[in-house]
């Protein structure tokens, strides 16, 4: 089958695991790091609307920008940079798909060295499925904050740490596009109640699991 590359203004659900099912992360610095480089690699090309990483595989709901958004997200960083005087650099269009290699390339490369590994972490291609209607991404954005406790990490999604569900939590400055997904739910107390009534799930058997 032919996988084709992420498209510009398309709303997908991203996710993947180790090679051989081995762990992606294996000590507790290794989630920010992710993340760190998560936000230096996508943000630029992607809005994210929820995500989890647990110890052998992630999962990202994520919109890629247009080319114009990509543009306008760029001059923003722009304005920061100057602010700061600190020069910005030259506007660059990114390919969404190439992106992600580099992301989980520089991962890679970082985990083998602290590791003493070597080869591919990541199985390739990483997995994307297009998110197709409105009510879809819904139940996937719940689907996302659900698997910690679904793989039996922990006896409530709630607590574990590396997901988005605790951005919905607080009003601290975030990367995850809170309000946008808060008004989609029709508010906040609407977006924890959907996440506590899975009577109203719609079937999500073709939603990728690890094995």
């Amino acid at each position: 089958m032919t996988i084709q590359p992420l498209r510009f203004g398309q709303t997908y659900h991203i996710y993947n695991r180790g090679n051989n099912r081995e762990n992606l992360f294996v000590e507790p610095r290794n989630y920010p790091y992710f993340l760190n480089l998560y936000a230096k690699h996508i943000l630029p090309i992607a809005e994210t609307y929820a995500y989890c990483l647990l110890p052998n595989h992630f999962h990202f709901a994520i919109r890629t920008r247009t080319e114009e958004e990509q543009e306008a997200y760029h001059e923003q960083i722009c304005l920061f940079s100057e602010n700061r005087q600190i020069s910005p650099p030259l506007f660059k269009l990114h390919e969404p798909s190439l992106a992600f290699k580099n992301l989980f390339i520089a991962y890679t490369r970082a985990f083998n060295k602290a590791n003493g590994r070597t080869g591919v972490l990541f199985e390739r291609p990483f997995h994307r499925k297009p998110v197709e209607s409105q009510a879809y991404l819904l139940n996937l954005i719940i689907y996302i904050h659900l698997n910690p406790q679904k793989h039996g990490l922990t006896d409530d999604f709630r607590s574990w740490k590396w997901s988005s569900y605790s951005a919905y939590c607080t009003h601290q400055p975030s990367n995850i596009q809170r309000e946008d997904v808060f008004a989609w739910f029709g508010g906040q107390r609407n977006f924890f109640d959907a996440h506590e009534d899975l009577t109203n799930l719609q079937d999500l058997s073709n939603l990728w699991e690890p094995t």
